[in-house]
């Protein structure tokens, strides 16, 4: 080593001494700053905090959320005040796929202590001596949900028992009235006035009426007189869509029925767009205005079967008044529409009803109302009492 060596390598031990000791890179690096916390959003509500309310709307069971309450894809595009908490099951299906939410997180009104399921241990569910027993759909009208059969026969109630509990253990149907648990509903108007008989015919669950004291667009081709009182089930709800009446009633001079004009904007675009009609040809959102407007589109969905005429439109309802209006709560006179000669109460709909119903005169035109009721001109809407 030369001179100039050792006085170099002295220098550096020198320096080191003097620097303390070497301490390693990593931990000469600032301690890293804590990242800022931002403030999570508030989680959505689970379904089972959200009061989804019932199917009373006209809307309800088509495949889309019609509550205002609900916002996303899986929302109708057109949302009315009127369909707020009535279309329960599209709206639950839609929130639990994750294509809805709460259009206002905060809204007391959803958002709600809800009432817990009813137990089915105490609900009757019958036996399995229906028709469609054990075919995987519940076919009991008391039920309401996705795991409901399309068409719903009063004949069924009480007898689909084992489809029935098991789609409400799965939660797929629910009471339609939770009240009534074990209550069989009967039913009002000209319907329960009418003797139908058994199924004990041929014909019988074909979709068409086989007995000849009926007449309309919903009698089968050749009617023969071996079908009076053995087609029940068909016979009713044809009676209950309006597309048969009694024959007695339309042999009495009842007048063919008016299908109007094509005046409608919505004139001859494939759709019937009368609010006096109803079915899958039907636009999803019926107008009064286009009463009476939409004569051409109408009649043919009518003959194609894709249409039919809600009952109280139907030529023959009227003539079988009078009606039994005993089992229904008008209410009062309240509404300062009262004693108008037109029903406006917005549970009643028909030709008696008037041209626009206000919620706040539900159960306040009792005496135009029940009027209306006894002549046939009105009846309750589907899902009202």
């Amino acid at each position: 080593m030369t001179a100039l060596h050792t006085i170099l390598a002295g220098a550096a031990l020198g320096l080191a001494l003097l620097a303390g000791p070497v301490v390693p890179a990593l931990a000469q690096q600032p301690s890293p700053v804590a990242p800022a916390t931002e403030t999570a959003p508030a989680p959505a509500a689970p379904a089972s905090a959200i009061d989804f309310g019932d199917d009373a709307s006209q809307w309800a069971n088509d495949g889309e959320c019609d509550d205002p309450r609900f916002a996303g894809t899986g929302a109708a595009e057109e949302l009315l005040d009127a369909d707020r908490g009535h279309d329960a099951t599209d709206c639950n299906a839609a929130f639990a796929a994750g294509t809805v939410s709460l259009a206002d997180p905060e809204d007391d009104a959803a958002v709600a202590d809800t009432p817990a399921t009813e137990p089915a241990t105490d609900i009757d569910f019958g036996d399995d001596s229906g028709d469609w027993a054990n075919d995987g759909e519940c076919d009991d009208p008391r039920f309401t949900g996705p795991g409901t059969a399309a068409e719903l026969l009063e004949a069924d109630i009480l007898h689909d028992a084992t489809d029935c509990s098991t789609a409400f253990a799965e939660g797929r149907v629910t009471l339609a009235d939770p009240d009534a648990v074990t209550e069989v509903a009967t039913a009002t108007g000209a319907a329960s006035r009418i003797d139908f008989g058994d199924d004990s015919g041929e014909w019988t669950h074909d979709g068409e009426c086989d007995d000849p004291d009926f007449a309309g667009t919903g009698m089968a081709a050749k009617p023969s007189a071996e079908g009076r009182l053995r087609d029940a089930s068909d016979c009713r709800a044809a009676f209950d869509l309006g597309t048969v009446w009694l024959g007695t009633a339309g042999a009495q001079g009842t007048a063919s029925f008016d299908y109007g004009s094509d005046t409608s904007r919505w004139a001859n675009d494939g759709e019937c767009d009368d609010p006096r009609f109803a079915g899958m040809g039907t636009d999803k959102k019926l107008l009064d205005d286009d009463m009476l407007a939409d004569a051409s589109d109408c009649r043919a969905l009518e003959a194609e079967g894709q249409v039919s005429i809600r009952t109280v439109y139907s030529p023959g309802y009227a003539a079988g008044a009078p009606y039994d209006s005993s089992g229904i709560d008008f209410g009062d006179d309240g509404s300062e529409y009262a004693h108008d000669d037109e029903c406006d109460d917005p549970r009643f709909e028909g030709p008696g009803a008037a041209g626009y119903q206000l919620d706040g005169d539900l159960s306040h035109d009792a005496g135009d109302c029940r009027a209306a009721y006894e002549a046939g001109t009105v009846m309750l809407r589907e899902g009202e009492f």
